[in-house]
Parts: structure tokens; C-alpha cells; sequence
């Protein structure tokens, strides 16, 4: 009797590159990072700072650790993008008034202000990408579901 990994469809060469997963993630991150680069650039931001102002204008104040945690980037990799945006005018870190052991990071009315630059990003993602919202929302759903199984 079949067992159900004989349905499964077999690859003439499974080592093919233009078979890989992995290749194609890689290649479309890559690709559409590219495109936030001439939006961010008038900003100031690069897309790592873009997507600590997201969590931030989100939700704010944010400790070091939940905004580590959210954007799954480990403290030695956060702590760079801070300093570089609290230099720029954008953030303060300062101690949290709930525990003064941790270190909250908070807007400031430049990076409050900035937001209001950014709400023109997003459209012009999906105006680049020429695809309809439908199918980019449907993508996201199918990649958070690839993230969800691969760090299970």
C-alpha cells in the first residue's frame, strides 16, 4: 500500500536551484528590500531603522527586549539601529518607569512626526510590486505560516 510520501511529487533533481525554497525567499527578500530603498532614503532610514519605527509608531513606549522580541533580532543587532536613530533625532532610550532595570525605547515628536512621511510607503510598495493587495495579503499569510513552521 502507498504511503502518503509517495503522492508526493518527485524532482527530476531535488539539488536545483531554481527548486530551492530557500533561493526563492532569499532572492524575493532581497528584491523587494530593494524597492523600500528610494522611499527610505529621503527619510533617513535604512529598512532594518524602518522596521523598528513600524514596531514603534505601532506601539510605544517599547522595552529593548519586547522591540527585540518582536522584530526577532537579538540585542546585539537592535542595539546599533537605536543608537543610529537616536542620534538622528528620532528616539530616546531611556530607563523604563515600570522597572528601572530595563531600558524603554520612546519617539520623539521628530520620530512621532515621521510617521506621517511614511504612511505614503506602504502604496507605494504595492504600486511597484503592480500586484493586487488580495494576493500580497494572501502572500503574507502563506509566509507567516512558512516563519511559523520553520521555527517551530
Amino acid at each position: 500500500m502507498p504511503t502518503p510520501s509517495d503522492s508526493r511529487p518527485r524532482l527530476e533533481n531535488p539539488l536545483a536551484l531554481d527548486q530551492q525554497v530557500c533561493f526563492a525567499l532569499a532572492i524575493a527578500s532581497r528584491s523587494v528590500i530593494a524597492l523600500y530603498r528610494p522611499l527610505l532614503e529621503p527619510l533617513g532610514l535604512t529598512h532594518p531603522q524602518y522596521l523598528v519605527m513600524l514596531a514603534l509608531w505601532e506601539s510605544e513606549p517599547l522595552r529593548v527586549s519586547e522591540l527585540s522580541r518582536l522584530l526577532e533580532l537579538d540585542p546585539g543587532t537592535l542595539s546599533p539601529l537605536l543608537k543610529r536613530l537616536e542620534s538622528a533625532g528620532y528616539l530616546r532610550r531611556e530607563r523604563d518607569p515600570r522597572d528601572e532595570r530595563a531600558l524603554a525605547v520612546v519617539l520623539t515628536e521628530k520620530g512621532r512626526a515621521l510617521r506621517d512621511d511614511a504612511e505614503a510607503i506602504p502604496p507605494a510598495i504595492v504600486e511597484r510590486l503592480g500586484m493586487p493587495v488580495e494576493e500580497l495579503m494572501e502572500l503574507h499569510g502563506r509566509l507567516t505560516a512558512v516563519i511559523a513552521a520553520a521555527t517551530r
